[in-house]
């Protein structure tokens, strides 16, 4: 169990190098990955939630209920903020249908589960964050549909029905699981708990691996123009978030945390939700995978500069 800890620890230190580096493969040796089906996109992401509702506890949910003012806010800034920047963005880029069904899915998508810990790694409030994350996922499976259907309805046909009852198969029911196996065999899940980094890697680096391959050629004629709007995305959502934050006068560590949770998406479900409801659009599945990799390498940075930032401020105080 020790090795399996230090691996555990090691994966989820360098996860952004690890990403970054199969995702590079993936694109120019895509036979590398060619066993790893796109079918295998939903039970890799019903796994990672799976692993995300292990860690979650009743008291986790608290601070919904002690502070919902700061919970609920910031939980509105994400789905405001996010989905209009990816429609902005896909309009002032001109980007082709495929790829802009993909950016706006990612903006409608709820926090991503590496915001809680990147939160951390900042000097965060984590507490925060954690509740963030719960509240945002559980009201996904209700504005994810609407606000794809808001952003993207005129040009594609949007079920949300059918996109309300995926979301509750691949995210609700596994962590709803996830939080009851926690409850009821807490001994268990403490002795596996330091395991769950490294299954949720495989994951994650799995389905990178499947999109990115299946579409590897597509995806070098036109990876450039989104990849600069992913990291554009991202970039403005973790300023829109901070200064939220400003705006309503949390402290330096609620900013950064606002700003992680709202810069941050769960492009895992993006990916998910773009094969099982636009599969006729290849492309729309690459959006999340790149913002996958991409989260994971300007958490890391973004999550040190807090941290120094943090570390300095509390030197002075």
């Amino acid at each position: 169990m020790k090795t399996f800890k230090m691996i555990g620890s090691f994966v989820g230190k360098y996860m952004a190098v690890i990403v970054l580096i199969i995702a590079a493969i993936a694109l120019f040796r895509p036979i590398t990955f060619t066993f790893i089906k796109t079918s295998y996109i939903s039970p890799l992401l019903m796994i990672v939630m799976f692993g995300m509702g292990l860690t979650l506890k009743a008291s986790d949910f608290a601070i919904v209920f002690s502070r919902p003012k700061d919970v609920l806010l910031g939980t509105l800034a994400q789905f405001t903020i996010m989905p209009l920047l990816a429609f902005l963005l896909t309009k002032i880029f001109k980007l082709p249908l495929e790829l802009a069904v993909g950016v706006i899915l990612v903006g409608t998508c709820p926090g991503g589960t590496s915001s809680n810990v990147m939160t951390y790694l900042a000097r965060g409030d984590v507490a925060l964050s954690i509740g963030m994350t719960a509240v945002s996922t559980m009201l996904a499976p209700l504005l994810t549909p609407l606000l794809t259907l808001l952003y993207a309805g005129q040009k594609v046909d949007v079920e949300i029905i059918a996109m309300f009852i995926s979301i509750i198969k691949v995210v609700i029911i596994p962590i709803g699981l996830g939080v009851l196996v926690n409850r009821f065999f807490g001994k268990i899940t403490e002795k596996i708990v330091d395991l769950l980094p490294l299954v949720s890697v495989i994951a994650i680096v799995a389905i990178i691996a499947a999109v990115v391959s299946a579409n590897s050629a597509r995806l070098l004629n036109t990876g450039i123009l989104l990849v600069v709007i992913v990291i554009l995305h991202n970039i403005l959502g973790y300023i829109c978030g901070y200064f939220v934050g400003k705006v309503l006068k949390m402290d330096e560590q609620r900013c950064n945390t606002v700003s992680i949770e709202v810069g941050m998406q769960n492009s895992g479900l993006a990916t998910a939700l773009a094969s099982m409801h636009f599969a006729a659009m290849p492309l729309a599945t690459v959006a999340g995978a790149l913002f996958s990799v991409w989260h994971n390498i300007s958490g890391s940075i973004l999550a040190n500069i807090m941290a120094v930032r943090m570390d300095k401020t509390n030197k002075k105080s």
